[in-house]
């Protein structure tokens, strides 16, 4: 009896031995390319079904004024750049279903943004709105790109997100609804085009 799972733990360990070093392949099929590392799946495999492409517009509340400021200087820069290239801003800002900071929250807009232009005010935005409302509870969007403050219209690549937002990709405008040039707070409205799972 016990030269069995001796003979079973033989032929397993010198079967190990011939597909680690190449003698024993697998059998792909002609659109598996062979990478080791990478293997082709099914997405109903993961759960995943139909693609769609979800819109919506909230507001985000760029804070830098007062006590409970929402957006904080992390760095300053050393030069006396007038476009202010090298700031660099950590933020947790609303973001709210209408322009008012009184109206519903529905998630925050956590990352930073710096002014990375010496020829104008634009800013690297890299945040993820991390929503907190419905369905999309627990949910995020991921948003990295150039945004030229000034611009009407600034438009930016959705590059990612979890959970119901999962495999999103898309694009996000940027429209500055106001601006308060004594305090620096600023209301933003941005519109949203997600395509996800």
């Amino acid at each position: 009896m016990a030269r069995i799972p001796l003979l079973l733990a033989s032929k397993f360990i010198f079967l190990s031995i011939l597909s680690s070093s190449g003698v024993i392949r697998r059998t792909r099929g002609e659109n598996n390319d062979d990478h080791g590392f990478i293997q082709s799946l099914d997405r109903e495999s993961m759960g995943l079904k139909k693609e769609k492409l979800s819109h919506f517009r909230i507001y985000w509340h760029d804070i830098v004024s007062g006590r409970n400021a929402t957006s904080i200087r992390v760095v300053r820069p050393s030069n006396a750049s007038v476009t202010g290239f090298g700031i660099i801003n950590m933020i947790d800002n609303p973001l709210t279903l209408g322009p008012n900071l009184s109206s519903k929250l529905v998630g925050r807009a956590q990352g930073f943004y710096a002014l990375s232009s010496q020829e104008e005010v634009g800013l690297l935005m890299s945040m993820n709105f991390a929503f907190t409302e419905g369905k999309y509870n627990g949910s995020t969007i991921t948003v990295l790109g150039r945004n030229p403050v000034f611009n009407k219209v600034r438009e930016m690549p959705v590059i990612g997100g979890s959970g119901l937002f999962r495999f999103a990709r898309g694009y996000v405008q940027a429209r500055t609804n106001t601006l308060n040039l004594t305090t620096g707070d600023a209301i933003v409205e941005y519109t949203c085009y997600v395509m996800h799972y």
